[in-house]
């Protein structure tokens, strides 16, 4: 972050405008034009093309305006990309009961967080260059530690919590849509590429050298393999569980 001649931090552009704290444009040079319009037609480019078919110029040439003209409210691609991120996210859900307990609002909490993802997949392949400070962001972060505060642990340990879990959650659902990308591209279900996939390691895997995955080959797992929803809900009980087991020591 910035500093003026004062030594005063300055918030960079982008998230100055997210929480409303930087004027916006007026009136622009094409009647309708606004940064909520720049913000929505770049995440349709997201989500239509991918990441990689964003630009400051398909932007514009997608809203019928001159490049020139975004930058009356966007000062760059990087800041574009931190609106979009934050839009995409949108507000986390209401929390869940008290009375339901921390486990359940943790759950439920990374549950809505994996739905979030998956429907913004791109937002994976966003760098992430600094801590999260836009609005539905922390939105998000507020709500997970909300979610854990009922496990006893300190405040501290709740942070960690609520961060370890955004990363399983984010492993997940890039794991999750690299693998739907790869069967699509080869023509196949999830299943059945994971099937090719088993068919290729019996020709590669030997007992000798790789023991424990032949073990797991021969006993067909990858053949009746979990849905990826599946596996990200055991992956989920298991670091609650972890959590319970910490949460009861110190209790």
């Amino acid at each position: 972050m910035t500093v003026d001649e004062t030594g005063e931090e300055i918030l960079p552009a982008s998230i100055a405008m997210a929480w409303g704290l930087q004027e916006r444009p007026g009136r622009g040079p094409k009647r309708g034009l606004s940064l909520e319009r720049i913000i929505a037609t770049a995440i349709d480019v997201a989500d239509t093309d991918g990441l990689t078919a964003l630009s400051m110029g398909r932007v514009a040439a997608d809203l019928g305006v001159t490049t020139m003209a975004l930058y009356r409210y966007v000062g760059s691609k990087d800041e574009l990309l931190i609106l979009m991120t934050d839009s995409a996210y949108g507000p986390p859900p209401p929390a869940a009961e008290p009375r339901e307990g921390w486990r359940a609002a943790l759950s439920a909490w990374a549950r809505a967080l994996m739905d979030a993802l998956r429907a913004h997949p791109w937002v994976l392949r966003v760098p992430v260059d600094g801590y999260p400070a836009a609005p539905n962001q922390l939105a998000w972060l507020e709500a997970g530690l909300a979610s854990a505060e009922g496990t006893g642990l300190d405040a501290g340990q709740r942070l960690s919590t609520v961060l370890t879990l955004t990363g399983f959650v984010r492993s997940q659902a890039a794991l999750s849509t690299d693998v739907a990308n790869f069967a699509s591209a080869e023509g196949k279900s999830d299943q059945e590429a994971t099937s090719a996939y088993a068919r290729l390691l019996e020709k590669l895997v030997t007992p000798a050298r790789f023991p424990a995955l032949t073990a797991v080959i021969m006993a067909g797992v990858m053949d009746r393999q979990e849905s990826a929803d599946a596996e990200f809900l055991f992956g989920l009980e298991r670091f609650l569980d972890g959590i319970a087991v910490l949460a009861d020591s110190q209790a």
